[in-house]
Protein backbone atom coordinates (compact mmCIF):
# COMPACT_ATOMS: atom_id res chain seq x y z
CA UNK A 1 0.00 0.00 0.00
CA UNK A 2 1.42 3.36 -1.29
CA UNK A 3 1.55 6.32 1.55
CA UNK A 4 -0.98 8.41 -0.66
CA UNK A 5 -3.36 5.25 -0.20
CA UNK A 6 -2.90 4.42 3.53
CA UNK A 7 -3.94 8.14 3.78
CA UNK A 8 -6.80 8.01 1.98
CA UNK A 9 -8.22 5.18 3.51
CA UNK A 10 -7.61 6.09 7.32
CA UNK A 11 -9.50 8.86 6.04
CA UNK A 12 -12.03 7.30 4.82
CA UNK A 13 -12.82 4.86 7.93
CA UNK A 14 -12.47 7.67 10.16
CA UNK A 15 -15.19 9.70 8.28
CA UNK A 16 -17.34 6.29 8.50
CA UNK A 17 -17.36 5.35 11.94
CA UNK A 18 -17.23 9.16 13.66
CA UNK A 19 -20.54 8.48 15.09
CA UNK A 20 -20.25 4.98 16.75
CA UNK A 21 -16.14 5.72 17.53
CA UNK A 22 -16.51 6.57 21.50
CA UNK A 23 -18.93 3.34 22.06
CA UNK A 24 -17.12 1.29 19.77
CA UNK A 25 -13.85 2.22 21.37
CA UNK A 26 -15.18 0.67 24.46
CA UNK A 27 -16.50 -2.56 23.70
CA UNK A 28 -13.27 -3.31 21.67
CA UNK A 29 -10.97 -2.44 24.79
CA UNK A 30 -13.47 -3.83 27.42
CA UNK A 31 -13.61 -0.49 28.83
CA UNK A 32 -9.38 -0.70 29.48
CA UNK A 33 -8.71 2.72 26.84
CA UNK A 34 -9.53 5.03 29.74
CA UNK A 35 -8.09 3.06 32.88
CA UNK A 36 -4.89 3.38 30.26
CA UNK A 37 -5.15 6.75 29.83
CA UNK A 38 -5.46 7.71 33.22
CA UNK A 39 -2.41 6.04 33.75
CA UNK A 40 -0.41 7.58 31.30
CA UNK A 41 -2.43 10.98 32.47
CA UNK A 42 -0.28 10.18 35.89
CA UNK A 43 3.09 9.37 34.38
CA UNK A 44 3.31 12.70 32.52
CA UNK A 45 2.19 14.67 35.49
CA UNK A 46 0.58 17.92 33.66
CA UNK A 47 0.97 21.11 35.11
CA UNK A 48 -1.29 23.95 35.39
CA UNK A 49 -1.43 26.71 33.17
CA UNK A 50 0.54 24.50 30.22
CA UNK A 51 0.21 24.56 26.67
CA UNK A 52 -0.77 21.04 25.18
CA UNK A 53 -1.63 19.30 21.65
CA UNK A 54 -3.10 16.45 21.17
CA UNK A 55 -2.88 15.31 18.05
CA UNK A 56 -5.07 12.56 15.51
CA UNK A 57 -7.57 13.90 18.85
CA UNK A 58 -10.77 12.13 17.07
CA UNK A 59 -13.68 13.18 18.98
CA UNK A 60 -11.45 14.79 22.06
CA UNK A 61 -10.84 11.87 25.04
CA UNK A 62 -7.60 12.78 25.36
CA UNK A 63 -7.48 16.66 24.43
CA UNK A 64 -10.39 17.36 26.95
CA UNK A 65 -8.03 15.65 29.87
CA UNK A 66 -5.71 17.06 29.47
CA UNK A 67 -7.67 20.63 29.52
CA UNK A 68 -8.34 19.50 32.91
CA UNK A 69 -5.11 18.77 34.17
CA UNK A 70 -3.92 22.28 32.57
CA UNK A 71 -5.98 24.48 34.11
CA UNK A 72 -8.27 27.82 32.93
CA UNK A 73 -4.61 29.70 32.23
CA UNK A 74 -3.52 26.54 29.99
CA UNK A 75 -3.89 26.26 26.77
CA UNK A 76 -5.12 22.92 24.64
CA UNK A 77 -5.25 22.45 20.73
CA UNK A 78 -7.07 18.98 19.42
CA UNK A 79 -5.83 18.31 15.88
CA UNK A 80 -7.33 15.60 13.39
CA UNK A 81 -7.60 15.74 9.61
CA UNK A 82 -11.36 13.76 9.82
CA UNK A 83 -13.63 16.83 9.73
CA UNK A 84 -16.53 14.58 11.07
CA UNK A 85 -14.93 13.35 14.19
CA UNK A 86 -13.58 16.74 14.65
CA UNK A 87 -17.35 17.47 14.57
CA UNK A 88 -18.19 14.97 17.32
CA UNK A 89 -15.48 16.71 19.45
CA UNK A 90 -16.73 19.86 19.20
CA UNK A 91 -20.29 18.95 19.72
CA UNK A 92 -19.00 17.38 23.05
CA UNK A 93 -16.93 20.34 23.89
CA UNK A 94 -20.27 22.34 23.58
CA UNK A 95 -22.34 20.52 26.30
CA UNK A 96 -23.07 22.61 29.20
CA UNK A 97 -22.11 20.67 31.97
CA UNK A 98 -18.32 20.74 31.22
CA UNK A 99 -16.24 23.96 30.59
CA UNK A 100 -13.69 23.27 28.01
CA UNK A 101 -12.71 26.81 27.12
CA UNK A 102 -9.00 26.86 26.86
CA UNK A 103 -9.40 23.94 23.90
CA UNK A 104 -9.40 25.07 20.44
CA UNK A 105 -10.42 21.98 17.90
CA UNK A 106 -8.73 22.14 14.08
CA UNK A 107 -8.24 20.70 10.74
CA UNK A 108 -4.56 19.27 10.21
CA UNK A 109 -1.86 16.69 9.25
CA UNK A 110 -0.05 15.40 11.69
CA UNK A 111 3.16 14.78 9.61
CA UNK A 112 2.84 18.59 8.42
CA UNK A 113 1.71 20.67 12.38
CA UNK A 114 0.88 24.11 11.93
CA UNK A 115 2.26 25.23 14.74
CA UNK A 116 6.08 27.21 15.50
CA UNK A 117 9.04 25.14 16.44
CA UNK A 118 9.14 24.84 20.26
CA UNK A 119 5.78 26.02 21.37
CA UNK A 120 4.10 23.46 23.62
CA UNK A 121 4.97 21.88 26.84
CA UNK A 122 3.26 18.32 25.89
CA UNK A 123 2.35 16.66 22.73
CA UNK A 124 0.46 13.59 22.72
CA UNK A 125 -1.21 11.07 19.99
CA UNK A 126 -3.92 8.65 21.63
CA UNK A 127 -4.20 5.26 18.89
CA UNK A 128 -3.02 7.47 15.88
CA UNK A 129 0.04 6.89 14.74
CA UNK A 130 -0.52 3.43 13.55
CA UNK A 131 -2.88 5.07 11.25
CA UNK A 132 -0.49 7.65 10.20
CA UNK A 133 1.78 7.15 6.56
CA UNK A 134 4.86 7.98 7.88
CA UNK A 135 5.51 6.88 11.52
CA UNK A 136 9.19 8.95 12.21
CA UNK A 137 7.89 12.45 10.09
CA UNK A 138 5.20 12.22 12.58
CA UNK A 139 7.27 12.22 15.61
CA UNK A 140 9.82 14.43 13.86
CA UNK A 141 6.88 16.98 13.74
CA UNK A 142 6.16 16.17 17.49
CA UNK A 143 9.49 16.54 18.62
CA UNK A 144 9.86 19.86 16.68
CA UNK A 145 6.88 21.55 18.20
CA UNK A 146 7.03 20.67 21.78
CA UNK A 147 9.58 22.71 23.66
CA UNK A 148 13.35 21.88 25.24
CA UNK A 149 12.75 19.66 28.30
CA UNK A 150 8.49 18.81 27.09
CA UNK A 151 6.91 15.67 26.78
CA UNK A 152 6.07 13.44 23.29
CA UNK A 153 3.64 10.61 24.50
CA UNK A 154 2.10 8.29 22.57
CA UNK A 155 -0.38 5.62 23.68
CA UNK A 156 -0.78 2.92 20.85
CA UNK A 157 -1.79 -0.62 20.59
CA UNK A 158 0.95 -2.96 20.47
CA UNK A 159 2.40 -6.54 19.99
CA UNK A 160 1.75 -8.60 22.80
CA UNK A 161 4.77 -10.79 23.68
CA UNK A 162 3.36 -14.18 25.28
CA UNK A 163 3.17 -16.41 22.28
CA UNK A 164 -0.50 -17.71 23.43
CA UNK A 165 -1.80 -14.86 24.63
CA UNK A 166 -0.43 -13.20 20.76
CA UNK A 167 -2.24 -15.43 19.23
CA UNK A 168 -5.43 -14.81 21.06
CA UNK A 169 -4.88 -11.19 20.81
CA UNK A 170 -4.74 -11.45 16.60
CA UNK A 171 -7.61 -13.56 16.40
CA UNK A 172 -9.73 -11.26 18.48
CA UNK A 173 -8.56 -8.23 16.34
CA UNK A 174 -8.90 -10.31 13.15
CA UNK A 175 -12.50 -11.84 13.74
CA UNK A 176 -14.55 -10.77 16.60
CA UNK A 177 -13.58 -6.95 16.28
CA UNK A 178 -14.82 -6.45 12.92
CA UNK A 179 -18.21 -8.66 14.11
CA UNK A 180 -18.66 -6.21 16.34
CA UNK A 181 -17.82 -3.54 14.05
CA UNK A 182 -20.55 -4.71 11.92
CA UNK A 183 -23.05 -5.69 14.71
CA UNK A 184 -23.09 -2.53 16.67
CA UNK A 185 -21.49 -0.13 14.21
CA UNK A 186 -22.93 -1.37 10.81
CA UNK A 187 -18.62 -0.94 9.66
CA UNK A 188 -17.19 -4.54 8.72
CA UNK A 189 -14.63 -3.56 6.07
CA UNK A 190 -13.67 -0.10 8.71
CA UNK A 191 -12.36 -2.50 11.60
CA UNK A 192 -11.03 -5.22 9.12
CA UNK A 193 -8.33 -2.23 8.48
CA UNK A 194 -7.78 -1.32 11.89
CA UNK A 195 -6.73 -4.79 12.57
CA UNK A 196 -4.43 -4.39 9.77
CA UNK A 197 -3.13 -1.08 10.70
CA UNK A 198 -2.20 -2.51 14.66
CA UNK A 199 -1.20 -5.69 12.95
CA UNK A 200 1.82 -4.29 10.93
CA UNK A 201 2.48 -1.20 13.85
CA UNK A 202 6.32 -1.69 15.47
CA UNK A 203 6.73 -3.27 18.68
CA UNK A 204 7.44 -1.49 22.23
CA UNK A 205 11.28 -1.94 21.32
CA UNK A 206 11.19 -0.65 17.47
CA UNK A 207 8.57 2.15 18.58
CA UNK A 208 11.69 3.31 21.29
CA UNK A 209 13.84 3.55 18.58
CA UNK A 210 11.80 5.44 16.11
CA UNK A 211 11.56 8.02 19.71
CA UNK A 212 14.94 8.16 19.61
CA UNK A 213 15.74 8.67 15.87
CA UNK A 214 13.21 11.45 15.70
CA UNK A 215 15.45 13.47 18.19
CA UNK A 216 13.41 12.21 21.88
CA UNK A 217 15.56 11.32 24.66
CA UNK A 218 14.93 9.83 28.21
CA UNK A 219 12.40 7.31 26.22
CA UNK A 220 11.16 5.06 28.03
CA UNK A 221 7.76 2.62 27.37
CA UNK A 222 4.98 0.51 29.44
CA UNK A 223 2.70 -1.94 28.42
CA UNK A 224 -0.42 -2.60 29.22
CA UNK A 225 -3.29 -5.30 29.53
CA UNK A 226 -0.55 -8.40 28.57
CA UNK A 227 1.10 -5.77 25.95
CA UNK A 228 -1.97 -5.16 23.69
CA UNK A 229 -1.45 -1.80 24.28
CA UNK A 230 1.48 0.75 25.50
CA UNK A 231 2.57 4.03 26.15
CA UNK A 232 6.02 5.45 25.10
CA UNK A 233 7.09 8.90 26.32
CA UNK A 234 10.21 10.94 25.36
CA UNK A 235 11.67 14.15 25.75
CA UNK A 236 13.15 17.13 24.11
CA UNK A 237 16.41 17.58 25.05
CA UNK A 238 17.32 21.12 27.14
CA UNK A 239 20.20 22.75 25.40
CA UNK A 240 23.73 23.50 27.74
Amino acid sequence: MTKQSKEEKVHQVFEKIYNNYDFMNSIISFQKHKKWRNDVMKRMQVQSGSRALDICCGTGDWTFALSEAVGENGEVIGLDFSQNMLSVARERQADPDHSFNNVQFIHGNAMDLPFEDNYFDYVTIGFGLRNVPDYLQTLKEMHRVVKPGGKVVCLETSQPTGVVFRKLYYFYFKNIMPLFGKIFAKSYQEYVWLHESAKDFPGKEALKSLFEDAGLVKVQYKSYTGGVAAVHLGEKQVEK
